[in-house]
């Protein structure tokens, strides 16, 4: 059996817009594109992911990255039967990633969570028994840290380990050593961010400059008559790193998906990495207080 790193390196420099998914750790397979849904319920008008969803899969598009919070998941859904239902692409062909809300913990007087005890390896366990009973095809996590990651890998009795890791990544935050420590242990990482960031300093680390200015992604992009953001793409893509840029604007839909026809060299490449700050854009401080708050630790 090859492992990831065996799998990535004969295919991920070869991927194509018909064809760019690459083999998960329980057999299934994760296209390398894929669009994220998020969108603020206070200003994005009802129906925009339900378009935008049905515009994707025109395009060719066949991973959509979803979540309770969203608020929007029906919408997702209706888009994916519609096109279903008009012969445009199959269920089988469609990666759909959720992620269960848990925003139901109590809060004090000031507002703040009351958190339990988080058993990670129970949770894990409860969602084993989803995939036991055909509930998910695919188990995977989102913003685990090393530490995380070997507490359920190491659990007594585990008997579906996670295949994937959704973390930000992108040329700014590029995680060299959560990749490497995935990579062993035949763990796709899936990057959010991956073009950055909006500037919400709500909830975005606006001390990170925008990445889409990058003076060498830009360099590089004019190279290949490409943008810094389709560069930004590629640059995850190549190396493996699964990629959910999120966009509502039918022409970035279309443009972010046309990163299948042009390489990076291996010095640009090293250049891009080169690039590496450090810093997230997004932090999660509002969880900060939390007990398996992941970005405490270095990785």
């Amino acid at each position: 059996m090859h492992s990831v790193r065996e799998l990535l390196s004969l295919f991920a420099m070869n991927p194509s817009a018909e064809s760019h998914s690459i083999p998960l750790s329980d057999g299934n397979r994760i296209p390398l594109l894929g669009l994220g849904t998020y969108g603020d319920p206070r200003t994005t008008p009802k129906g925009t992911a339900l378009e935008c969803v049905k515009l994707a899969i025109d395009v060719g598009y066949r991973h959509f990255d979803g979540a309770l919070v969203y608020f929007n998941e029906h919408e997702v859904g209706q888009a994916i039967r519609e096109k279903i239902a008009d012969g445009s692409v199959r269920r089988q062909d469609i990666f759909y990633c959720g992620k269960p809300g848990n925003d139901f913990y109590p809060k004090d007087g000031d507002g703040n969570y009351i958190y339990h005890h988080t058993d990670l390896c129970a949770t894990w366990e409860a969602l084993e028994a989803c995939k036991d009973a055909g509930l998910v095809k695919s188990l995977g996590v989102s913003n685990f840290n090393r530490r995380q990651l070997e507490l359920l890998l190491n659990k007594p009795g585990l008997r579906h380990k996670p295949v994937s890791n959704q973390v930000e990544c992108h040329p700014y935050f590029t995680q060299p050593k959560l990749l490497e420590f995935c990579r062993q242990h035949n763990i796709v990482i899936v990057g959010y961010c991956p073009l950055g960031s909006s500037r919400d300093a709500s909830w975005v680390n606006v001390k990170c400059p925008p990445l889409l200015e990058d003076e060498l992604l830009v360099s590089i992009g004019k190279k290949y008559n490409k943008s810094s953001a389709q560069v930004a793409l590629r640059f995850n893509v190549q190396r493996g790193v699964v990629v959910i840029p999120k966009s509502f604007s039918p022409e970035r839909i279309k443009h972010n998906f046309h990163i299948f026809d042009f390489s990076l060299t291996e010095e640009e490449m090293k250049a891009i990495e080169a690039l590496n700050k450090n810093i997230r854009f997004v932090e999660l401080l509002m969880w900060s207080d939390h007990p398996e708050y992941p970005f405490h630790d270095e990785y």
